[in-house]
């Protein structure tokens, strides 16, 4: 008999996740977020959590949730430019705040994966980034050790996913799901559709079930629109 990867539900998934542990979360701003997962965490009280996310959403969805009951004590980001909350934490001190160039956050997830200790990155060299990191440099360019991430959870959302974790995106919502899919010591994925083993394509398959430990089918899906913007009639 093989190793039952599928939960019933967020709660069942989440089960191992305590307070002060490193979580990845997967999604850009709204999309692609594992938002059935963020509502099971927020019920769950976990607190002092480490987040590794692009950014935190909005105040009253996404990781928005987590910061308004104050269950995260470090946000680890790229953005914050749209969670008037976050923001306000920030500037106040009550949030501790690492800001990571988009591209190195991506980098550092599939480190983690790839069991590399560290990568080496142009980016942030000579900026308030570099500060305290150790440099060197490659054929005349200098370049920033950055360390790949340690997290305990990976939670990630994907449009379909088979009983082995094998897991298909859809568009855009792919984003940093399959590097954090990859980054995180367990993953967990939140899927829109759950099918059984064989029944995907394998050449569509973005995320193998190797990398998954457990998967669930999620119940609602509000999908919002972070922002619209539509052109004025002429």
């Amino acid at each position: 008999m093989g190793f039952n990867k599928v939960y019933q539900s967020a709660d069942e998934a989440l089960r191992g996740i305590e307070d002060g542990m490193t979580l990845m979360l997967g999604g850009f701003g709204l999309c692609g977020i594992p938002e059935n997962a963020i509502a099971a965490l927020v019920k769950k009280g976990t607190t002092n959590l480490t987040c590794i996310s692009n950014n935190a959403g909005v105040d009253d969805f996404g990781l928005g949730l987590l910061l308004q009951t104050k269950q995260i004590k470090k946000m680890i980001s790229s953005y914050v430019g749209e969670n008037a909350e976050f923001e306000r934490q920030m500037l106040s001190g009550e949030l501790e705040v690492e800001l990571v160039p988009q591209g190195t956050l991506a980098t550092r997830c599939m480190a983690a994966g790839y069991g590399m200790p560290a990568i080496w990155t142009p980016a942030g060299v000579g900026t308030e980034v570099a500060e305290g990191k150790e440099t060197r440099d490659f054929d005349g360019k200098t370049y920033l050790m950055e360390y790949a991430f340690d997290a305990q959870f990976a939670i990630v959302k994907a449009w379909k996913g088979d009983t082995m974790g094998n897991l298909i995106y859809k568009s855009t919502a792919r984003n940093f799901n399959p590097s954090m899919a990859i980054g995180g010591k367990i993953t967990i994925a939140e899927v829109e559709e759950l099918v059984p083993a064989g029944s995907l394509d394998p050449d569509q398959i973005h995320t193998p079930g190797i990398y998954v430990h457990r998967i669930f089918q999620g119940t609602t899906f509000e999908k919002r629109i972070e922002q619209r913007t539509v052109r004025s009639k002429v």
